[in-house]
């Protein structure tokens, strides 16, 4: 087998029924190149790892990582990421909701040099928001998007897109000052070392959810607000902490408001 261009790095927990429908998508878009799919898996009680091993049988650039004991996207992330040898990294939901047809337009904006980092954004001419469908989840995106494009050194329209595509030594430099806390890893890598990235936006159509349920919860935001606070004091002039400050509290409060009502559920 010849080695991966590409290797993509899915998170995931309860995906049993996304594994098949997300590999054959990928088999469309990316035919005629060399790439391999990991699936970091967090013990799935629905038995998400056993179907990626099954297909593993049948599809040898399907992999899969267990990982016992441990939960969480970023890390899980991290984990998978440093498994690879493929000298680009592309990382992405195993919801289907990702729109798999950027992945080759992330691809080419790395190979002909015009970036070090390729992001699918939802809010550029092009892109939609569509698959958030409820207010609140809007209102918690948009919260963290603006929070989060206070720590950039250079623009970006959706930071806390799960779906992007980097060189692997680029990951590599930055490995060793990663969180690895909470969801947005791509907030994390980007704010790593003080030292901008080149990226490229490409347009995406962030769609609904075809099976299981959202990861959104509690944890996810109270995590969140904990790494943009830890970032801001460590980044950022004191003119920008009450901005900042002020948001992460915002971002707090939506995480016990998420507690309380899957409390009182």
């Amino acid at each position: 087998m010849t080695a991966p261009e590409i290797s993509i790095i899915i998170p995931c927990y309860n995906e049993v029924e996304n594994v098949v429908p997300v590999v054959d998508a990928l088999e469309t878009v990316l035919s005629g190149m060399t790439w391999e799919v990991v699936f970091v898996d967090d013990n799935s009680p629905d038995g998400t790892m056993e179907a990626v091993r099954q297909l593993a049988q049948k599809k040898p650039y399907v992999r899969g990582l267990l990982r016992i004991g441990r939960r969480g996207l970023s890390s899980a992330v991290i984990e998978g990421a440093l498994s690879v040898s493929a000298p680009l990294i592309a990382v992405m939901d195993g919801d289907l909701q990702h729109d798999e047809g950027c992945l080759p337009h992330m691809i080419a904006a790395l190979r002909d040099g015009r970036a070090d980092i390729a992001v699918a954004s939802r809010h550029i001419t092009g892109g939609s928001n569509e698959g958030l469908s409820s207010v609140w989840r809007r209102f918690l995106s948009n919260t963290g998007i603006w929070t989060a494009r206070q720590l950039l050194n250079v623009p970006l329209t959706d930071p806390m897109s799960g779906f992007f595509a980097m060189r692997r030594s680029v990951f590599m430099d930055r490995a060793p000052r990663l969180d690895g806390t909470g969801f947005k890893i791509l907030l994390d890598i980007m704010i790593a070392r003080p030292e901008p990235l080149r990226v490229q936006e490409i347009p995406m159509n962030f769609r609904d959810r075809a099976h299981g349920e959202s990861k959104l919860d509690s944890g996810v935001m109270l995590s969140f607000a904990r790494m943009l606070t830890k970032h801001s004091f460590r980044r950022r002039p004191r003119l920008t902490y009450g901005t900042t400050a002020l948001a992460g509290a915002g971002l707090f409060w939506a995480g016990w408001r998420l507690l309380s009502r899957k409390r009182s559920a």
